[in-house]
């Protein structure tokens, strides 16, 4: 049977209709924004951004092409609608001053705005500099986030680039519904702590369809995360996907409902891995799936490790107190860099558990790779090579 609208239905779709065609926008460039890489527009983007903050019915700040160039930004809500757009057609440009931005933690931040699209554009952090910096050994800044989304709910983030962030490139921290798609992060092989996209204290973030190169984490998970959905991602170069680091507090929030589906590594340090300090804890990780992922030249691609200490500096040497249990790996496949493929390396305090395997070929140099396992308690089910050891 055709469905049939009421007179009052048609005329609430038509207003809905024309108010959605008629959002007003308001152009950077407008309130004084300089396309020119040189001049600082902050003040620019800050004015225009209150306009379409204050706007009753959606609204969108607009950056046409060219760089700009900005200081430390902070786009704050809560708005007076629910629909505010960034669109990106240029670039935007950080400090080439690194101790400009490099204590503040963020460069360009959205905070409390509820109802958010950013979509477009390149944000280039400029991080070079500082790199060099901190493997120098002097004493530098520890580094900006290039863009944080921070207290914010039904968020989108398409199409963006992120090339050279100081620190991380993306971070979506104590956020709601957050969807990240066709996003390309770039920085050296070497660049320290640059992670791609962090997750941390958030519940239903989708990654989707994006590319990411960077010297950390391709995408970490950081405490608090649930609900976190993660499919059709390029990683490498990189430190892969991980969980972690858990267990860096006595009282910390877990991660649970984690998928990671359908992502390519290439010549990373770790394919999936998840990560805690040798320290008591609260945290813990679990119902995790990760599921049809390749592995080309990966170091370690499937890995757990509850003694986690980067750069063997300052090491708790405790036992973790996180609990990881309900892990899934299915159908993981391709090449390892190392003899090792597959090291389940778990709290003797507390015992991985409910570890499966299904489907695992793993291979070094042509041939069978192998397994290490510590404490780790599960089953494992069809083609498995290296032959498990759980």
């Amino acid at each position: 049977m055709a469905k049939t609208f009421s007179f009052h239905a048609l005329t609430f779709l038509f207003i809905t209709f024309i108010t959605s065609t008629m959002a007003a926008t308001y152009n950077v460039q407008s309130y004084g924004a300089k396309p020119d890489g040189q001049t600082d527009s902050t003040k620019a983007f800050l004015t225009a951004w209150t306009q379409v903050c204050a706007s009753n019915t959606p609204a969108t700040l607009y950056v046409p092409p060219g760089k700009f160039s900005l200081g430390k930004v902070e786009f704050q809500g809560p708005c007076k609608n629910g629909a505010v757009s960034v669109t990106i057609d240029g670039t935007l440009l950080a400090p080439s001053d690194y101790y400009s931005i490099g204590d503040k933690k963020n460069w360009v931040i959205f905070e409390n705005v509820n109802g958010l699209t950013v979509s477009g554009g390149v944000l280039y952090g400029q991080g070079s500099k500082l790199w060099s910096c901190k493997s120098s050994g002097k004493s530098c800044p520890t580094g900006a986030t290039s863009l944080e989304f921070s207290n914010s709910r039904n968020v989108e983030i398409n199409g963006l680039a992120s090339e050279d962030s100081q620190k991380f490139h993306i971070v979506i921290n104590s956020c709601q519904n957050v969807k990240v798609q066709n996003v390309k992060v770039s920085a050296a092989g070497d660049s320290p702590n640059t992670d791609g996209i962090h997750v941390e204290g958030s519940t239903g973030v989708t990654i989707l369809n994006s590319k990411i190169g960077t010297g950390d984490d391709c995408v970490s998970i950081g405490p608090g995360t649930t609900n976190l959905w993660i499919e059709n991602v390029a990683c490498g170069p990189g430190h892969g996907i991980s969980i972690g680091s858990l267990g860096k507090e006595v009282r910390e929030a877990g991660v649970q409902n984690v998928t990671v589906k359908t992502a390519t590594f290439t010549g990373t340090e770790n394919g999936v891995r998840i990560k805690s300090w040798g320290r008591a804890s609260s945290g813990f990780a679990r119902n995790i799936l990760f599921q049809h992922a390749v592995m080309i030249n990966v170091k370690n691609p499937i890995v757990i490790d509850q003694d986690y200490c980067p750069g063997e500096k300052n090491c708790p040497g405790q036992e973790s107190g996180v609990k990881i249990t309900d892990v899934r790996y299915q159908d993981i496949h391709g090449s390892s860099a190392t003899e090792v493929a597959v090291k389940l390396d778990c709290s003797k305090s507390e015992p991985c558990t409910g570890i499966e395997l299904e489907d695992v070929k793993l291979t070094y140099n042509s041939k069978p790779a192998e397994a290490s396992c510590s404490n780790a308690a599960g089953k494992a089910s069809g083609f498995i090579q290296p032959s498990s050891c759980v």
